[in-house]
């Protein structure tokens, strides 16, 4: 596997000769690499040959013309899925299974793991071409401001990256993947795996003399903020990147004020294991989706697109960069709505913001609840997490701040859940605290919501 940078130049320059020409040309160059890619799953994956069978030339096909796929059918039919014959299943799981491989490709492909919040974990490959993509699109959209910030933050120290450490994720394993492709855009990083204590992640990042940037989930920023605000957490980092969980306007504003050394506001990425790199946030806050090599459709149940400014039951997203692994009008489960007016920083690309994922919402009988609207803090406690047992019933579980008083912190998270449940009408709702401790999901994410498993999402 080799990253050429001639390659990410021409994405680089693609992309900018895309935006200049306006919804016109990017609305073409998005159908052509659809068409494009259509043609080649029908050509050398047998899963899509199949699937695609009664449609008509490819050169011709519509976007609506092609049916829904998803996570379990897709990784049922992964041998047949990709359009490489030489990484079967078996083969990749292998490699998956030794931590000691993180980073490494295998053959002329790097593979990862999704955490499987919602279900099974998909087996993802990418290709040297996706991540000449990822870094030449991103570079193209870059603002004035963007590329400014970029020079600075360069020279401050090291960049830091807080996620998974248990399993082949995409966080740590793209910086391993690219210090190993081209080490001079990969840059001086430091792991910190997200799963041990927040007193063993507070020294290590004190422990490190200059921070440029930390990469991590908005849980774990928030957790990080509120050290800082503590007095425990004592550095003075340039810039907070995140991704993979919903960033809250509150989140940000508590950051500003906890971190003045910042030098730019926190920005935020929505990406998946899937698609690294859907959209570039711009100096106004919105997410601008890269329209000429990924395709988001906001849908309903029924898979029917919504009105622009309605939120969507999902997303179905279309990735026209990675040709060995087809993800075509593929459900990712997330919420989002577009906006419908044109972004006042004045790019040509559509904006969204997104809501989260359906599979995080708490639901008791017809009611509905998103996890924000519990108030799960105390200054006592480090982490608090809201378990759904059954339809009716919860449990609190806490990691507690040292020599707290476990039982008078309980009794007052309980009852702020308790009167939560009460102004939304739900009165027979049982909640209970617990010595199971908080648990993060396999990619290192703390959410402090967890919706019952195995219910309708």
């Amino acid at each position: 596997m080799r990253f050429s940078l001639l390659r990410t130049v021409g994405y680089f320059a693609g992309g900018l000769w895309t935006a200049w020409g306006g919804r016109k040309r990017i609305e073409a160059r998005q159908l052509r690499n659809l068409r494009r890619l259509v043609e080649k799953a029908r050509r050398d994956s047998p899963f899509f040959r199949r699937l695609y069978a009664d449609l008509g030339p490819s050169s011709e096909v519509e976007l609506r013309e092609l049916p829904v796929t998803r996570k379990p059918d897709l990784m049922s039919e992964f041998d047949d899925w990709l359009t490489i014959r030489s990484l079967p299943l078996d083969r990749a799981r292998e490699h998956l299974r030794d931590i000691q491989k993180l980073g490494v490709p295998i053959d002329d492909v790097a593979i990862f793991r999704t955490s499987g919040t919602s279900g099974e974990p998909a087996v993802i490959v990418l290709p040297s071409s996706f991540l000449e993509y990822s870094y030449g699109i991103t570079l193209a959209r870059f603002d004035r401001s963007q590329w400014k910030l970029t020079r600075e933050i360069r020279k401050v120290g090291v960049n830091v990256t807080i996620t998974g450490g248990n399993g082949h994720f995409a966080g740590v394993g793209l910086n391993k993947l690219m210090s190993h492709l081209a080490p001079r855009l990969a840059g001086p990083s430091t792991f910190i795996e997200a799963e041990q204590s927040i007193g063993g992640i507070v020294e290590r990042l004190n422990a490190i003399p200059k921070i440029a940037t930390i990469l991590t989930y908005p849980s774990t920023l928030t957790i990080l903020a509120k050290e800082k605000e503590a007095g425990r957490l004592q550095i003075e980092p340039a810039l907070f990147k995140t991704g993979g969980e919903t960033l809250t306007d509150n989140l940000r504003e508590r950051v500003r004020r906890a971190f003045p050394s910042l030098k730019h506001d926190v920005i935020d990425a929505y990406a998946c294991t899937e698609c690294l790199m859907p959209s570039i946030e711009c100096s106004r806050g919105r997410h601008h989706l890269n329209e000429d090599w990924v395709i988001l459709e906001a849908v309903d149940e029924a898979m029917q697109p919504v009105p622009d400014g309605t939120l969507s039951a999902t997303v179905l997203v279309t990735v026209l960069a990675n040709d060995v692994q087809p993800f075509i009008r593929y459900d990712l489960g997330d919420c989002l709505r577009f906006y419908t007016d044109p972004c006042p920083c004045g790019s040509p690309f559509r904006s969204f913001q997104v809501e989260g994922r359906e599979a995080t919402l708490i639901r008791v009988g017809e009611v509905t609840l998103s996890p924000l609207v519990f108030d799960l803090e105390h200054e006592q406690a480090q982490r608090i997490q809201l378990v759904q047992t059954s339809e009716r019933d919860f449990e609190v579980r806490m990691e507690l701040a040292d020599e707290a008083a476990a039982g008078v912190v309980f009794e007052e998270v309980v009852q702020s859940v308790k009167r939560m449940f009460l102004d939304n009408g739900l009165e027979d709702v049982a909640v209970r605290e617990s010595q199971v401790p908080p648990e993060l999901t396999a990619s290192g994410k703390f959410h402090e919501v967890l919706p019952l498993r195995g219910s309708d999402s």
